[in-house]
């Protein structure tokens, strides 16, 4: 039990490591007809907690030497918010659990609804894991796609002009938060599983 606990509190470090610690970046390139006016690195910033609609950049409009700020869509804040949250309390739950099976296991063997309870606690957390999980997962989903370089060439007013060139340099990368949605969704199944068959066991 105390080894699940120790997993679950790390899988649940990773989670909002990876994802309250996430930073990204995204560069385009505007080649305008006027050259003077081009610009071919445009480097655009953003991270945890995806409040895209903040993240502003500046991009030329292709005449005078003229620029324009330029805003990404969306807000994915609850989302990625939630998730981190649902992590935190995961790791803070986890270590207490860990605590009480290694110096304090005879005791809580004694009183069976102490597993009853704890069986509870872990159902609620793996639900909830499961539910901030997903909903990381689809707001993920639409992060991507906001921060696509094709789809912000789409905002730039001068990238709509057919006698400019506008194209994608550089693409964020996903894969450390790629796989924390996977392995805690996993990890949440391997948690409640375990749980079943303590409880079973402690009552018997």
């Amino acid at each position: 039990m105390s080894l699940c606990c120790v997993c679950f509190a790390l899988f649940a470090i990773f989670a909002f490591a990876t994802c309250g610690g996430y930073s990204g970046q995204l560069r385009v390139s505007v080649d305008c007809m006027e050259k003077a006016s081009s610009d071919l690195n445009i480097g655009i910033d953003f991270g945890y907690p995806f409040r895209l609609h903040q993240v502003s950049f500046e991009a030329p409009m292709c005449e005078a030497m003229r620029t324009e700020r330029v805003f990404l869509t969306g807000d994915y804040s609850s989302s990625a918010e939630f998730f981190v949250t649902i992590a935190v309390f995961s790791f803070l739950y986890s270590l207490v659990a860990t605590v009480v099976y290694i110096f304090f296991l005879n005791k809580y063997r004694e009183n069976s609804q102490r597993p009853l309870i704890d069986f509870v606690v872990t159902v609620v957390f793996s639900f909830m894991w499961l539910v901030s999980s997903s909903a990381w997962a689809k707001a993920l989903s639409d992060v991507k796609v906001a921060t696509d370089p094709d789809e912000v060439q789409l905002l730039i007013p001068a990238c709509k002009d057919p006698t400019n060139k506008c194209g994608s340099l550089h693409e964020p990368r996903w894969s450390g938060l790629n796989t924390s949605v996977v392995s805690l969704k996993t990890m949440s199944a391997i948690m409640l599983g375990n749980k079943k068959r303590n409880k079973i066991f402690f009552f018997f």
